[in-house]
């Protein structure tokens, strides 16, 4: 049994990694309100050799708010995202931590794009908070 596993609703997409998590945060950018359909969303960062990922995947890319091209990765059964990747950071893909099978097992330690929050999507004061990309 891997460390993480995961996958969508459906069960048609799955992943596991053994690799322990790069960072793990909450984006409130406007592209991850929308995907969620709440405030924000929250991902863990693995490098993406470290990754298995069965199913059908379906990615669709777009030009995030830094700048860079971001890909989103969905299962096209039930469309939920487990995935992205960005041209910002190559070799990395990024899980939704709520597509874990035990999403209490990583914590985000920060807030991305803390700038494009809604007043009303309270996260944890304590954790340090960048108006943008934290500096990598």
């Amino acid at each position: 049994m891997a460390k993480y596993e995961g996958g969508c609703a459906c069960g048609a997409v799955r992943f596991s990694t053994d690799a322990e998590p790069m960072m793990a945060g909450h984006c409130q950018c406007r592209h991850c309100q929308k995907l969620s359909g709440a405030g924000h969303s929250s991902f863990a960062a693995f490098p993406e050799a470290t990754v298995s990922m069965s199913g059908k995947v379906k990615y669709w890319d777009y030009r995030a708010d830094s700048g860079n091209t971001a890909s989103r990765g969905h299962c096209p059964t039930c469309g939920s995202m487990v995935a992205g990747k960005t041209t910002g950071m190559s070799g990395v893909v990024a899980l939704n931590i709520t597509s874990l099978d035990d999403p209490s097992k990583i914590v985000p330690q920060m807030v991305f794009f803390h700038g494009k929050a809604n007043g009303w999507d309270h996260l944890d004061a304590s954790l340090p908070r960048f108006p943008g990309m934290p500096p990598m």
